[in-house]
This record gives structure tokens, sequence and C-alpha cells, in this order.
């Protein structure tokens, strides 16, 4: 794997880069050939806490987690953790489909040699759907979608946004600042 640190208000360190490097390696036994793709890794201090972000771009696949704990090697522990989860799931959906359409058969190894205890182990997440909703979208402007957003006392708000005359989406962010999800064109 080809790695790109970069640190944002802290000092990436020569020790700091080589755990993240030996620690982000690990996954390797995960794929029949090491990704060629480069791995973005994004260190940085927010309020006192050490975050880690990291972005894999696969074919077909994207694997993306955040961590923030207030040790900085903690994060990158934990991040890591996350994205073996987020593998063994996604080798699960592809070795399902494999029978039917191929997909993603030659990204993941077929077995690896300590992940038979976890396989047997871990339940599978099953996704139901408990609840649907129905409304009509008023068109507002997005201020007045952050404003309702806020009043309802949700993390996000579906709109008719009336300057585009499209569904959009704002959200709140981690770091307490708004977002605004639209469609690609």
């Amino acid at each position: 794997m080809k790695f790109n640190i970069r640190g944002v208000n802290i000092e990436v360190t020569d020790a700091l880069r080589d755990h993240v490097e030996k620690k982000l390696s690990r996954l390797e036994k995960y794929f029949e050939a090491p990704p060629t793709s480069e791995v973005s890794v994004s260190l940085s201090v927010l309020k006192g806490l050490q975050a880690v972000e990291v972005t894999i771009p696969l074919p077909n696949l994207l694997l993306r987690a955040e961590e923030r704990q207030a040790d900085m090697y903690a994060s990158v522990d934990l991040v890591v953790d996350k994205l073996e989860r987020q593998i063994r799931k996604a080798k699960t959906k592809a070795n399902r489909k494999i029978r039917q359409e191929g997909g993603l058969k030659d990204l993941f190894r077929a077995s690896e040699p300590d992940d038979s205890y976890v396989a047997v182990h871990e339940e599978e997440d099953d996704f139901e759907l408990v609840r649907t909703k129905r409304f009509t979208l008023k068109p507002m402007d997005i201020d007045e979608a952050i404003l309702q957003m806020n009043m309802v006392g949700h993390n996000f708000f579906v709109f008719a946004n009336s300057d585009t005359s499209e569904v959009n989406v704002v959200y709140k962010r981690n770091d307490g600042k708004y977002g605004l999800i639209e469609p690609a064109k």
C-alpha cells in the first residue's frame, strides 16, 4: 500500500508515521493483491481530541473510517478496527453475490488465518426498515431549512431548495457547523 499521511494542526513525526503505516499494513492480509490505490490518512487535533481519517479507494468499493480519541495512537488503532469490520462486511456481501454475479470475488482472499473465529461468531447486519414517512417538501432557502432542522431537533432535514428547485439535505456536522447535500448534475 502507498500512504499519503498528512497532519492538520499536528506535526507527523517519524514514530507516528511508522505506527500508522504498520497498523494499516495489517489490512493487506484481507486482499489477494495489496491495493495499488493511495491510502489517504489525515491526522488532526480538534478541541483537544486526536482525530484520524482514513480513506482507501478500491475498485467498486470505498473504505472510509474516522475516529477521535484523547490519544492519537488509540485513534489509529480504533480506526484500523473499524476498517477491518468494513472489509469483513464487504467480503461477506461479495461472497454472497459471487454465485450469482461474479462481483468482487477477486478482491478479497478466500480465507484469512486469524479471521475464522470472527467469521463464525460475527453477526451479519440485517437492515430492517421499521418506519416510512411521507411529507410534502416545502420550497425554502438553505437558512430556513437549517432553522427548521433545529426547531424539530433533528440532525438532518430534507427540503426543496427554492433557489434550484431540487431536493437537498442540510445536516449538522460533528464540528457544530452545517453541511448541504445536493444532487450531482
